[in-house]
């Protein structure tokens, strides 16, 4: 079977905080019966969830075929990433994310729906896309609703700062899309900050990315009032030029209002007899 990383090594910051990481009998169950099939497994650093140094991984030997490759920074379990999957057989998509519970259900998700084109890293993103994705290889990356460390003597450890956004921009090909999504407004205002600040990604005017599913977080900020805000950056030339547009470049719509959501795509709940989550 697909090992997990366990150990608790020295601390260090990073863009997430660690959780329990206690699983019902369903998610154990999902996480033993598929982590071989869409886990990949990777050269762990020293730390917990860290990724070491080494080669990118071989795309093609991961998904049988070369295709164009969306990346998902803290997948959750799997709503946006298996949707997507399901509209696009022709592209293929990565999910990172951390915590067990979640890539157990993620894992759940995508073997009921029979899904060839999607994988998971159970690792920190940034050490994945540092050490796991080769420049260009990217025509998408997504990061909704990263932790927002409110408080601000936490705020280095947000995900989105100048050295993502020039990570970001390294690994996503030319004309591909960053897209990210957020509920706190001083977040948005420091990812626009760090983005813009670059010459090689440019801001696209968008509403709500159609294709992003409504979760239990995004349902709770729109229930408790706050405005969930979607950003929209392309890879670009430092003169501006993109390439021809990449595929998933599906509409836009307007953000959800109170009495109008988008498709909920949140798991059903769980029972004792339960063998696989719904997509």
């Amino acid at each position: 079977m697909t090992q997990i990383q366990t150990d608790r090594p020295a601390y260090d910051v990073v863009s997430y905080v660690r959780r329990g990481s206690r699983m019902t009998a369903s998610q154990r169950g999902w996480l033993e019966r598929h982590a071989d099939r869409w886990l990949i497994p990777f050269l762990a650093g020293p730390r917990t969830r860290s990724v070491a140094a080494q080669p990118p991984l071989d795309l093609q030997a991961v998904f049988g075929r070369r295709g164009d490759l969306v990346v998902e920074i803290g997948c959750g379990q799997g709503e946006a990433l298996t949707a997507a999957a399901q509209l696009h057989p022709g592209t293929d998509f990565l999910g990172f994310e951390v915590f067990e519970p979640a890539l157990a259900v993620s894992l759940g998700r995508i073997a009921a729906a029979g899904l060839t084109n999607v994988r998971l890293v159970a690792a920190d993103a940034i050490g994945g896309l540092e050490h796991l994705i080769a420049p260009g290889a990217l025509s998408q990356l997504w990061v909704f609703f990263p932790d927002p460390w409110p408080k601000a003597r936490h705020h280095k450890r947000r995900l989105v700062s100048p050295a993502f956004a020039a990570l970001a921009a390294d690994r996503l090909g030319r004309g591909g899309w960053l897209r990210l999504a957020t509920d706190w407004p001083d977040y948005a205002a420091a990812m626009t900050e760090a983005l813009s600040a670059r010459d090689d990604l440019t801001a696209v005017p968008a509403g709500r990315f159609a294709e992003r599913p409504l979760t239990k977080f995004e349902r709770r900020a729109l229930e408790q009032g706050r405005t969930v805000q979607d950003l929209t950056y392309r890879r670009t030339d430092p003169s501006g030029a993109a390439a021809s547009p990449i595929p998933i470049t599906r509409s836009e719509s307007a953000p959800p209002q109170a009495g109008s959501r988008p498709p909920d795509h949140s798991p059903a709940p769980a029972t004792p007899d339960e063998s696989e989550p719904q997509s």
